[in-house]
Formats: C-alpha cells, sequence, structure tokens
C-alpha cells in the first residue's frame, strides 16, 4: 500500500507543523491550472496543464520527502534529489514528439532547457533516478494526446522546425512562470504577506490617458510646419491602428515624433484587437529610462510601465550556492524578483528582448508566454546585429504567425528585410503595412540638415580647433577611449562635457537635463559622447560631427542637429578619425555608406538608406546573416532545422551562442550622489542589503546605478575587495563599488586600476 496521498509535499516550512505545509496534489493542479492559462493565448492550453501536473510527480520519492523535511540552513546540501527525470519521463512515454517537446520543459524547470543530448540521458532506463510510486494520484489521469494539440491554426515556418523549438520554449516558459507564481503565492500566504503582481490598470484606461495627453501637447504646440507635421504622423499611425494584427513597418525621419505615435498606435491597436500588452524594445541600455519615464508621464501612471534590462544574473546566484529552490530555505523564494512582464507597458532593450527568445535559463524564459498577444515596437529596427539578423527575424515572424502579435518596425532609416525588397525569406510586409503618411515626402518636409563629407582622416587636434570656434557642438565617436582622449584635449574648453557607458544611468539623466539647459540659454555646450546619445536622446545641437560609421548612425546623429528645425539648415560632418580607425565591428557598414555619401546629394533621402542597405547586404552575403557557432558549427537556423524530424534541439548550445554583444559587461553598482546631501544611492543599496528576500520591485531602482564594466575589471576589483555584494544571500552575483573612488564626476568608472578620485586623497 503506497504513502497516504495528503503526507506527499511539494514545500515544507520551517518551525511550523506538516498540517501547514502544501500537498503536492495540490501543487502539481495550481501550476497546470496557471499554466494553462498562460497558454491559451497561443492554443496550447492543455499541453501546458500537462506540463505543470507533470513536473514535480518525482518528488514522491521518499529521498526528497525526506529532503524537505529535515534540510537545514547550515546544511551544505541544498539541492535536493533529482525530481524532474521523472516527470520528463512520463511525458515522453505518453506523448511521443508533443511529449519530447514537454520534457525538454519538465526536465529543466529548475535547470533550464538543455541540449537534446543531456535529455537522451536522463531519459533512459539506465540513468538512476529514486523510484517515485503512486505519482498517478497526485498528478491525477493523463488526457489522451488528440487533447493536447492546438486549439487555434498553428502555421509551418519557413525555417524548418523553428516553430517546433519555439513552442517548446513558449510551453517551458508557461510551465516555469507558473510553477514560480505558484511557489511565490504558497509561502506569501505562509507567512501572511501580499504578493505584489497584478492590479495594473486596463490598456483602456491607458489609452484614454494617452488620449488626453497627446491632445494637450497638440493644443500647446506652436503652430509650426514641424509640428503640424508631427500632428499628421500622429493622426495617421492612430487611423491605421483599426489594420488586422501581424507585421508593420513606421518610417518616420528623427524629430517626426515617432516614439509617442508608436505607443498611440499600439494601445489604439491592442485595445481594438484585444490584445494584452505593448512590448517596446529599444537598442540601447542608455535611453531606457528615458523612455520609460516619457511614457510615465504620458499616461499618468508609475506603477504599469516596467523598465527592464540586464542588471543581475539570478542562476549565477542559484548555481553559487548549489540551490534548487525546493529546500526550506530556497533561494527560489528570492528569485521570485526575477522579472515576467505581467505589466501593460515593458520598455526593455533589445539585447534583453532576443536573448531572452533563445536563451535556456529559467529567469530568462519565464517572460517569454507575456509576449503572446502583445504589440512589439521595435525602435530602431535597422540596429539588429547582421551576424544574428536571420534568427531575430525568424522568431519575430514565428511571433506574429502562431502567437497573435503585432510587431513594428519603428525606425527613420527602414532596413531593407522585406521581400519585397530582395531580402530572401524577409518579412512578408508590404506598402499597404506602413503606418506612417507617404514617408518619402515626409523626409523632404523634414529636411533640417545638411550633410559635409571630409574624405581625408581628421585628427583629434582638428576637431579640438572646431570645438573652440564652435560653442555649441557635439561629436560622437566609437568608442569610449576615443571619447575620453577627444574629451581630455577639449575639458578646459567652457562647456566641455563627456557622455559614456561607464556613466550610471541616473548620473547620465542629469547631466543631459543640465546640458538641455545650457543649450537653451545659448551657453556653450561642447559635447563628446559615444553612440549612445544617438538613439531617442532629445537634445539640440546647431553642427554635429560623426566619426566613420554606417548611414544608420549617421542619420541618428544627424537627429541631434537642428532638432527643432531653429536654423534653415543645421550642419553634420562626417569624418574618419585619424587617430581611431573604425572598430572591426562598424568596418562593413563604413564601407557600405562610404559610396552612397559621395553617390547622393542627400545621403538621408529614403533612396539613399535602401541604397546602403543593399550594399551592405550585398557584401555580406546570406551566409552573413547566421554566424553564430553551435556545436562548433555556423548557424542557429541550420542547428535547429538538422535537428528538427525528431525535435532533438541543442537549446543550451543555441542559448550560449546567440550573444547580442560580443564583449559581455559585467553589471556593477555605483552608489553615485549628485552631492554632499544626496543619499538616494545608499539608501536604496542599503535597504535592499537589509531585506531577507528583494522582490523585483525592490530591485528595479538598481538600474539607475548599473554600469557594465569588463569581466577583467570587476573580478580584479572584487578580489581587491573594492566590489562587495549587495545582498549577503546573492553573492558575487550582485556587486557594489564600496564608495566613489573610482568615479570620476566627468567620465564616470575609471577603468585605469591606479585611478583614485581627488576626493579620496583629501586627509579629514
Amino acid at each position: 500500500m503506497g504513502t497516504p496521498v495528503s503526507t506527499i509535499f511539494a514545500h515544507s516550512l520551517r518551525d511550523r507543523p506538516i498540517e501547514d505545509w502544501e500537498p503536492l496534489s495540490h501543487h502539481l493542479a495550481a501550476v497546470g491550472d496557471r499554466a494553462a492559462e498562460f497558454a491559451e493565448a497561443f492554443g496550447w492550453k492543455e499541453a501546458a496543464r500537462v506540463a505543470g501536473r507533470l513536473h514535480d510527480i518525482g518528488k514522491c520519492s521518499a529521498a526528497f520527502q525526506a529532503y524537505i523535511r529535515h534540510a537545514r540552513e547550515d546544511d551544505e546540501r541544498t539541492r535536493g534529489p533529482d525530481h524532474s527525470t521523472a516527470g520528463a519521463r512520463a511525458a515522453a512515454e505518453a506523448y511521443g514528439p508533443l511529449g519530447r517537446m514537454l520534457a525538454f520543459a519538465i526536465a529543466g524547470h529548475h535547470s533550464g532547457l538543455a541540449d537534446f543530448g543531456d535529455l537522451e540521458r536522463r531519459l533512459r532506463p539506465e540513468h538512476a533516478i529514486e523510484p517515485y510510486p503512486g505519482w498517478q494520484a497526485h498528478a491525477g489521469g493523463l488526457p489522451p494526446l488528440a487533447t493536447l494539440r492546438y486549439t487555434r491554426p498553428f502555421l509551418k515556418s519557413a525555417d524548418k522546425g523553428f516553430e517546433q523549438a519555439f513552442l517548446t520554449r513558449m510551453l517551458f516558459s508557461c510551465l516555469v512562470d507558473a510553477d514560480f507564481l505558484e511557489t511565490e503565492r504558497f509561502y506569501a500566504e505562509a507567512q501572511v504577506a501580499p504578493v505584489e503582481r497584478g492590479g495594473h490598470l486596463d490598456l483602456d484606461t491607458l489609452r484614454e490617458s494617452l488620449r488626453a495627453y497627446m491632445a494637450r501637447l497638440r493644443a500647446e504646440a506652436a503652430l509650426t510646419p514641424l509640428n503640424a507635421l508631427r500632428a499628421e504622423v500622429l493622426d495617421t499611425v492612430v487611423e491605421r491602428a483599426a489594420s488586422s494584427p501581424g507585421l508593420f513597418t513606421l518610417t518616420v525621419p528623427t524629430g517626426g515624433g515617432k516614439t509617442l505615435a508608436s505607443l498611440s498606435f499600439a494601445l489604439e491597436h491592442a485595445v481594438r484587437h484585444g490584445l494584452r500588452r505593448v512590448v517596446y524594445v529599444i537598442p540601447f541600455t542608455s535611453i531606457i529610462e528615458q523612455t520609460a519615464q516619457v511614457f510615465r508621464e504620458a499616461l499618468n501612471t508609475s506603477d504599469d510601465v516596467l523598465e527592464h534590462h540586464a542588471s543581475f544574473d539570478w542562476e549565477r546566484a542559484v548555481e553559487a550556492r548549489r540551490d534548487d529552490g525546493e529546500g526550506p530555505d530556497g533561494l527560489a523564494k528570492l528569485r521570485r524578483a526575477a522579472e515576467n512582464w505581467d505589466v501593460p507597458i515593458v520598455v526593455t532593450t533589445a539585447v534583453q528582448f532576443f536573448e531572452s527568445l533563445f536563451a535556456a535559463r529559467t529567469s530568462r524564459c519565464r517572460k517569454l508566454h507575456n509576449l503572446a498577444g502583445s504589440v512589439i515596437v521595435l525602435d530602431e529596427a535597422q540596429t539588429l546585429p547582421i551576424a544574428l539578423l536571420r534568427p531575430c527575424m525568424a522568431a519575430l515572424q514565428e511571433l506574429a504567425a502562431n502567437y497573435n502579435a503585432s510587431i513594428v518596425l519603428c525606425t527613420a532609416t527602414q532596413p531593407a528585410l522585406r521581400q519585397q525588397d530582395g531580402f530572401r525569406n524577409g518579412f512578408p510586409i508590404d506598402d499597404t503595412r506602413e503606418l506612417a503618411p507617404e514617408p518619402k515626402d515626409l523626409y523632404a518636409r523634414l529636411k533640417r540638415v545638411k550633410i559635409e563629407h571630409l574624405t581625408d582622416p581628421v585628427t583629434d587636434e582638428t576637431i579640438a580647433a572646431r570645438f573652440a570656434e564652435q560653442p555649441q557642438m557635439l561629436c560622437i565617436v566609437n568608442s569610449r577611449a576615443h571619447a575620453r582622449a577627444l574629451f581630455e584635449a577639449i575639458r578646459e574648453l567652457p562647456g566641455a562635457a563627456h557622455l559614456t557607458t561607464l556613466m550610471c544611468p541616473r548620473h547620465r539623466r542629469i547631466k543631459l537635463a543640465k546640458l538641455r539647459e545650457r543649450l537653451k540659454r545659448k551657453e556653450p555646450v561642447r559635447l563628446v559622447s559615444t553612440s549612445l546619445i544617438e538613439a531617442g536622446v532629445d537634445i539640440d545641437f546647431p553642427e554635429v560631427w560623426r566619426a566613420a560609421a554606417g548611414l544608420d548612425s549617421i542619420a541618428q546623429a544627424a537627429g541631434r542637429c537642428n532638432r527643432e528645425g531653429r536654423l534653415v539648415l543645421g550642419r553634420v560632418v562626417v569624418f574618419e578619425p585619424d587617430e581611431a580607425k573604425p572598430p572591426a565591428a562598424l568596418k562593413a557598414f563604413w564601407q557600405a555608406a562610404r559610396p552612397v555619401l559621395r553617390r547622393h546629394d542627400d545621403p538621408l533621402t529614403l533612396d539613399a538608406v535602401q541604397h546602403f542597405f543593399r550594399e551592405l547586404y550585398w557584401q555580406k552575403g546570406d551566409a552573413a546573416f547566421d554566424t553564430a557557432r553551435v556545436d562548433g558549427r555556423p548557424g542557429i537556423l541550420p542547428a535547429i532545422a538538422e535537428r528538427a524530424p525528431e525535435a532533438r534541439f541543442p537549446f543550451a548550445a543555441i542559448a550560449a551562442a546567440f550573444r547580442m554583444i560580443e564583449d559581455v559587461m559585467e553589471p556593477v553598482m555605483v552608489p553615485w550622489r549628485t552631492g554632499a546631501d544626496d543619499r538616494d544611492a545608499e539608501s536604496v543599496l542599503s535597504r535592499i542589503a537589509g531585506m531577507d528576500r528583494p522582490l523585483a520591485r525592490d530591485l528595479r531602482p538598481l538600474q539607475q546605478y548599473t554600469v557594465p564594466i569588463p569581466p577583467s575589471a570587476r573580478d580584479a576589483w572584487l578580489a581587491a575587495g573594492v566590489l562587495r555584494p549587495v545582498h549577503r544571500a546573492l553573492g558575487d552575483a550582485l556587486l557594489r563599488f564600496d564608495n566613489l573612488d573610482y568615479y570620476d564626476p566627468q567620465t564616470g568608472v575609471q577603468l585605469d586600476p591606479g585611478f583614485r578620485s581627488p576626493e579620496a586623497n583629501i586627509i579629514a
């Protein structure tokens, strides 16, 4: 006779009677129901329910029950017996190819999606796991395969096997998010603590707030041709929100008001078609806070807009503690702070968005199911990395085809990625899916600058001399090192300033606000910046110099010149630095831009932009659009296609290969302050350090103090004691500087190990 159902538990509570613990049958049913609710958005409700009901059946083992009963805080063994292989085996045996997809999700619901080889090893009978007798009584009867099939049309991808691999990942997302949320709910209820999720305004209410805000802006705006054009763009995109969901382009020159126009389209479109949220994808971390703040003001809300970029690695903390989250003090109870995008408006980075779509880790994947039934706006769509272009496009097309998502490719320089542009397997978007009114006409009406191309290399001394002559000027260069060197050459000039990602976001934001005020007052502003200033930063110079780059970057730089049309034409100078040649990653873009700059009087017209992208893609060739190496061979899509017949996908290898940024940086926290009396950063850091289990809302403020630095610098400073953990439970997964000794108020974190701030040398 088996163990009674009532004495088999999913979760235990320290120093509480077992009557308060969570029965396994209750947890399996709750996770199954919640996973089914998530998957209903894309038609695979019953498959997700089965995954939820099977995911923890291995907890029926006597070894696991002993583990959760007897593990203690001082126990070195924080990872319990394998309890996920059992459910994976049950799914694979019962449901064939679909069962293998469910097995991937179940086997990885703590450790992440594995490669097929690892899964197959675990599915073999000779792979020993603890016996789990009587699991059927806890999971309930398994439904027949026919009832697990999709309930809405599911289209084949043009890329073989891609829809299967993507569906596996989405079912995995439903399962792990449901498991996290149900675990969170149980422990919160046990502690009589509120679970602060949900309770957001609906999209209809947010749409009405945005309508009112845009009406006020229009009423208060001066009657200028530029403002009339912006109003025309807005009216057109709102009218076209009635179009059926799918793929769209929004092609508006910089300064045409596309940020708020695209948000207006997204909310109107979502409400009209019953979509669930808006996800706004930005190319650079540097402007995520600015955009989120614009949206909060426009929507009159602070709680319904989430800004999310990578500032913390949950899996590093889990691995460091060898913690599976299932013991009495499991770190998974803290890991609830990982974002799942269950908010109406998400503002995130392209790195966070696309790397999550190809991720294997639970904390990165748990949010993916919330992309179904969403409007996804890709701001500056031309910045998609060439080496990952085809996988990115495949994911976007899959979301539009099978997950009821609408995708908006929003940019001033629309890349030639459509089928009608001649791009093989390109987006099936024709001119009827363009949201802006007559883009070519818009470009002619919004012409505000004259591009000058200097054909001879230009020295830093020449640029510094021009800075001395021109009191209001911006120069954008291609590296942090060049920006620092050029700034040092002009540091003593009135109004000299510097912007870089080595400055924390709050510092940059405050500095930009001061620079704008100085520009308005006609005071000197001589600014050297990296490309972070190009995408969406609202600043207006009469003259802008841009180091050699692609035409898309040149157009973005031009958007910081004569932005409000106060001059007849602003001056934009494109030059090739003598001291700092274009980085390897930019060489192909500059090679494609040079002939366009030579042949077109105005290189910012739509025809010139298309010429540039065709030149760029022709130089690269099809093989260049999917070059990440999976198991030593090039191509993410080929790695999926060749293993599609048996769903033997290399998920972990793909996740390792898919990197939007080659030089991975490590985020660290800087306790930056505006002055001696500013304790905001220290207050946030101290509050989190004193918490038992911080939540997402507690960690979000840290993003404004995050600076990405090279791993070598991080490791050296950690060893030297310059960096220390923010929270005791998280170890080196979340680090902060002890003080500002290594932070220059003009240029941010100093990677020179010999640097110490002048203040550090003062003896009180």
